[in-house]
């Protein structure tokens, strides 16, 4: 599979993931590689709690135990949790998303710490949705470094190669 990876150019490489949660969250995105190295999230989730909801990428595509087997925020650097555009933060550290009074999120997120292909690959890990925001490393609580002090996980979906068909 990572020769397939590999051989397809960045601008073609795709994925996706289906988001499932407790109660009625559910959802999918798409994450489209862009020719300079940031990565294209969009997609819809429904059933949240309207308002903001933190939005990570956690380290392991392992969903046996829901959404708590994901393990922690992808962070291959070591550095303390941030905002999505501060220089110290977690690769998977992509900040909130906003649920309308309906309970749907839209979501149109650009990043380029999220890579589809090489040595810092998503492919394969997780996106989580939590209950809370996500204080951004600011909020002052002993959570607030390592998880933004998000709450529970309500929703997630591993991150897999999206058929090009």
């Amino acid at each position: 599979m990572e020769k397939d990876v590999g051989k397809k150019s960045m601008g073609n490489l795709k994925a996706v993931a289906v988001i499932s949660g407790n109660d009625s969250v559910k959802g999918s995105l798409q994450f489209i590689q862009q020719s300079n190295g940031g990565t294209h999230v969009r997609g819809r989730i429904i059933g949240l709690a309207p308002g903001l909801h933190a939005f990570h990428i956690h380290a392991l595509g392992d969903t046996t135990n829901g959404c708590n087997s994901t393990g922690p925020h992808f962070n291959p650097l070591k550095k303390d949790h941030g905002a999505p555009m501060d220089e110290v933060r977690h690769a998977g550290d992509l900040g909130n998303i906003v649920a309308g009074p309906d309970g749907v999120a839209e979501i149109s997120i650009s990043d380029m710490q999220i890579p589809l292909s090489g040595v810092h690959s998503i492919l394969g890990r997780a996106v989580v949705v939590h209950a809370d925001p996500d204080d951004l490393g600011r909020g002052g609580h002993e959570l607030s470094k390592t998880t933004g002090n998000a709450g529970a996980r309500v929703g997630c979906g591993v991150i897999g190669l999206q058929s090009s068909v």
